[in-house]
């Protein structure tokens, strides 16, 4: 009975805050940063945060706050999933190296060797490009350049390298740094043709279940059957409303991963204590190394010099500490994962909303305290210019709204405007008349839908019925009678490039 009274003591206690008891920890740490995350919830109007810290080897926190979802309200906890984005590259850069350690192939293989069909729009830049290409962003795509080809289509893995291999890059090959997403998912295709076994497979056998990572998933389909899961937010019509998961599964080795803050606790325990011999420290470092420059560093109020990316993590430097780190964004959820190997640290946050800057400056804060730096409260001051930037935001779209009730018409009949247009790379577009404006139909979203009504000097506003899509401006050309094209474009937070359509029939 004693044994089983200590036992039930030991266990309340490693749920609290660790060791928080050790002096060593700021005192950030120990004494207010669950005070400092519930009230920084309610400032960003975010609905569940959760947040981890490594440090020496050791979990020192690990909690969870918030709800699952504004509807239920249940409460969130340790093992609660939550979508964590583009941190997914970091597990498809390290599946590669250890690949690599293991004799399997080398980084300076060909991707052609490991993926035939693959192609870039230069047949040169095609036999040239490497995996590390397409682990550290330089094959000379702009940022996000293609994404609307992979988020929420319903393009077979094929067609999507087929299309991809379309695009005109907006810059040359290995001159500058573009964050691609199309780069992953090629590179788990890689993973694929190595191993002889699945992307995801490979991730289950080779890191997740030896770190004993079990609640962690891999595809959006799982993270919609699990049984404690938080739920994705944005913020539609100036209010937090739930949202649909993403349609990531086309590029997964990218973004589709979701883990709880228990098992990306023990992934970064993982990557600072190579000796667990789960990952190797030689694969390890190999991450680490710079391959691609992305300018100079930048911090709101200490010294950073250096902005790097090895494979799937961002490198750079901060108050003399080398950084390694990623963020991810995607539909609902924003999250960041930060090692400072220097000091055996490691800080996680975990968010379910995509409209907040919490997930960064929590993150900056616990660095802060670790590195003995000035408090800052980034949340109450990156709040209030976040807060700024979104009535900004709102009051273009406003105007642009205002617009739309002046019942403009254009200078030639809706019905001109109606038929299928084409762009090179995506495929066909569908615009057809519904009483007084638009409705615009894509072909490979078949929740892409949107209404378009005329705003003036050849330019119709396009509010999509999925909110995630964004509302954005579509310039058309035409002259007399004849519309030739219309420009098409997206939320920033998916491409920032547009799509040019051009019409092919009435």
């Amino acid at each position: 009975m004693k044994r089983l009274y200590f036992l039930i003591l030991s266990a309340l206690f490693l749920s609290e805050i660790g060791l928080a008891q050790n002096t060593e920890l700021p005192t950030f740490i120990t004494d207010s940063l669950d005070k400092y995350i519930e009230q920084s919830l309610k400032d960003w109007n975010v609905p569940a945060t959760a947040v981890g810290i490594v440090k020496d080897g050791k979990i020192i926190y690990q909690k969870a706050f918030g709800v699952k979802d504004i509807q239920s309200n249940e409460t969130v906890d340790e093992n609660t999933l939550f979508m964590i984005g583009s941190n997914t590259k970091a597990f498809t850069g390290t599946s590669l190296a250890m690949l690599e350690y293991q004799g399997k192939c080398s980084l300076n293989d060909k991707v052609i060797k490991w993926l035939p069909q693959f192609k870039l729009k230069d047949s040169a830049w095609t036999k040239q490009a490497n995996l590390v290409d397409l682990l550290s962003h330089r094959m000379g795509f702009e940022t996000f350049q293609g994404d609307l080809l992979s988020f929420d289509s319903d393009l077979s893995e094929d067609e999507y390298i087929e299309k991809n291999g379309k695009i005109t890059p907006l810059y040359d090959f290995r001159t500058k740094w573009g964050y691609s997403n199309a780069g992953f998912m090629m590179a788990g295709k890689c993973i694929e043709s190595i191993s002889g076994s699945s992307w995801e497979d490979y991730f289950r056998t080779n890191i997740l279940k030896p770190l004993k990572m079990d609640h962690t998933v891999i595809t959006v389909s799982e993270i919609r059957e699990a049984q404690n899961a938080t739920i994705a937010h944005s913020i539609v019509d100036n209010k937090l409303a739930i949202i649909d998961y993403g349609g990531l599964d086309l590029v997964g080795p990218a973004a589709s991963i979701s883990s709880s803050i228990s098992d990306m606790n023990k992934w970064t325990l993982a990557l600072l204590n190579p000796e667990n011999g789960v990952v190797p420290n030689q694969a390890i470092q190999r991450t680490r190394k710079p391959e691609s420059i992305k300018g100079f560093g930048r911090h709101a109020y200490n010294k950073s010099n250096y902005n790097l990316y090895g494979l799937g993590w961002e490198l750079s430097d901060y108050e003399s500490k080398k950084l390694v780190s990623h963020t991810g964004g995607v539909h609902g959820y924003l999250t960041s994962v930060t090692l400072i190997p220097e000091e055996n640290l490691a800080v996680v946050v975990l968010t379910n909303t995509d409209q907040n800057w919490l997930f960064v400056a929590l993150k900056w804060e616990i660095v802060d305290a670790f590195l003995k730096l000035p408090y800052r409260n980034y949340s109450e001051t990156w709040s209030k210019a976040f807060k700024q930037n979104s009535a900004r935001d709102s009051a273009i779209l406003a105007v642009l709204k205002d617009s739309v009730k002046l019942e403009l018409k254009p200078e030639i009949s809706l019905a001109q405007f109606a038929g299928k247009f084409k762009n090179e790379v995506y495929g066909y577009a569908e615009l057809v008349v519904e009483n007084d404006h638009l409705k615009l139909s894509l072909e490979h979203h078949p929740d892409g839908k949107g209404r378009l009504d005329y705003i003036g000097n050849h330019r119709f506003l396009c509010l999509y019925t999925d909110p995630t899509f964004g509302t954005k401006v579509f310039p058309f050309s035409y002259d007399e009678n004849k519309v030739k094209s219309f420009t098409l474009s997206v939320n920033d937070f998916w491409e920032f490039t547009s799509y040019e359509f051009h019409k092919v029939s009435q």
